[in-house]
């Protein structure tokens, strides 16, 4: 299984050769640019998302060879532009990578992994960035982007002191939102609602816990035991529009006593 150096060269060298080969004879992949290939990568990585959630190895690898393509696509249009090459990309991100490490690559010392994440944040604000927090995508999704925030913000020293701090504010949240639910303000249940997810958020950093991840997990349980729930009732003759809430339960419960 374990491949030598210079089988991976050969192996990357030949998915290089065969992208020359697509970009000069096929007319699909010869159409493509940058713009026409992102939303094709975006759903790629969620679909390595997936396949990393169900711990399902050879789609993992799968996954990794779709985005790879991708990486290596972009790069062959790039070099068409005379803009960057392949051998640009990689030479970018590791003279970044050496950089980013001085406690490898230079005299910097860096014991636990905090520190490893603030000296990155320094030498970014270094390298001309005005905030700690530009290099957060302004697309991504809400929930992940509220976590990448509240990472680089705690790499540059703004955060909690102690996890009973972090509790006290999500009660105080919920307190608000109650509050205003009760009051029958839509935009400022909406705002004290996302002020809830956003100290669930800061929890999840604190227990250790990706909320992007553990969310998708509950999603994915939700769909089987539903499912579950759907052909069990189907099985005898019956519809869930036409069942009580407490008919329903019992079928809930029968999967996940099979730890569905």
């Amino acid at each position: 299984m374990n491949h030598s150096r210079q089988e991976r060269l050969e192996a990357f060298g030949r998915l290089l050769d065969i992208m020359d080969d697509l970009r000069e004879k096929c007319p699909w992949d010869r159409k493509q640019t940058m713009e026409s290939l992102r939303h094709l990568t975006i759903e790629e990585v969620y679909e390595l998302g997936d396949a990393i959630l169900d711990e399902d190895l050879p789609e993992v690898k799968k996954e990794l060879g779709d985005l790879l393509l991708h990486m290596v696509f972009y790069a062959k249009i790039g070099e068409e532009k005379q803009s960057f090459d392949i051998a640009d990309v990689l030479n970018s991100i590791c003279e970044k990578l050496i950089h980013r490490h001085p406690h490898i690559y230079g005299d910097v010392e860096a014991y636990d992994e905090e520190t490893v994440k603030a000296n990155w944040e320094k030498l970014k604000l270094k390298e001309g960035k005005k905030s700690v927090l530009e290099g957060v995508p302004r697309s991504l999704p809400a929930l992940v982007k509220a976590t990448r925030i509240q990472d680089k913000a705690r790499g540059a020293g703004f955060d909690w002191e102690e996890t009973q701090q972090v509790w006290a504010k999500l009660r105080e949240e919920i307190s608000e939102l109650e509050a205003e639910v009760e009051a029958a303000d839509p935009e400022k249940i909406e705002a004290e609602f996302g002020d809830v997810l956003f100290s669930l958020i800061n929890i999840s950093r604190f227990i250790k816990v990706d909320p992007e991840s553990a969310l998708e997990r509950t999603n994915k349980k939700f769909i089987r035991r539903f499912q579950y729930l759907e052909e069990a009732t189907k099985a005898k003759g019956l519809q869930l529009d036409e069942m009580s809430l407490e008919e329903m339960d019992r079928y809930w419960d029968e999967a996940k006593a099979k730890g569905l």
